[in-house]
């Protein structure tokens, strides 16, 4: 029998970004740009790709847990920021629901409309809205696949209760995608969409 294990790790200078202390964004645009921070020092820092993301308890505001993008540094084609953040939410809260008893309505904040994988993750999350920087185009137009997403996507979310807002703060998160490609990120998966 095959037996590992998987540890989830954020660059160090995560945790001297955000500090020891409890943190409360109250508004959108506060969420938002600290998830798109988050990216930017993951490129800058040259810890992995440029998204960013989190989980807030979405009424009071406070932050939850973080996620940057892992997946080159990890090895591992799944660590996008969703999914750490997710990850780590749930560890955190105790639940592998964050719809649960007990447990605050949590909103999920990236600084990139989510792909295929994290898309699909939303639901099964517990997650009840999710607010949404750059959008799938702007991320395509880097070189990144967003693999076979529904165009009706928002809707499908929101027949499930889930409240989705776009475009927030999305010049900002799409300079980060710019930034990277410019400096010659590893641009991973962009083959599929050309069938190479």
């Amino acid at each position: 029998m095959i037996t590992d294990t998987i540890t989830i790790t954020l660059p160090p200078w995560v945790g001297e970004f955000l500090g020891a202390d409890e943190l409360f964004l109250p508004t959108a645009e506060e969420r938002m740009r600290l998830v798109v921070t988050l990216a930017r020092l993951n490129v800058e820092r040259g810890s992995g790709g440029p998204f960013g993301a989190a989980l807030f308890e979405s009424e009071s505001g406070r932050l939850v847990a973080v996620g940057v993008n892992l997946v080159v540094r990890g090895n591992c084609s799944i660590l996008h920021a969703e999914m750490v953040a997710l990850v780590l939410a749930q560890r955190m809260l105790g639940s592998f629901d964050l719809s649960g008893p007990g447990i605050p309505a949590c909103q999920l904040v990236t600084s990139a409309e989510p792909c295929a994988m994290c898309l699909g993750a939303i639901p099964w999350s517990g997650v009840r809205h999710l607010l949404c920087g750059a959008r799938g185009a702007d991320v395509e137009e880097v070189g990144f696949d967003e693999g076979a997403k529904p165009a009706e996507w928002v809707e499908t979310l929101e027949r499930r209760g889930i409240r989705v807002v776009g475009d927030c703060c999305r010049d900002e998160a799409v300079a980060v995608l710019r930034q990277y490609a410019a400096a010659g990120g590893a641009i991973y998966n962009g083959g599929w969409a050309s069938g190479s």
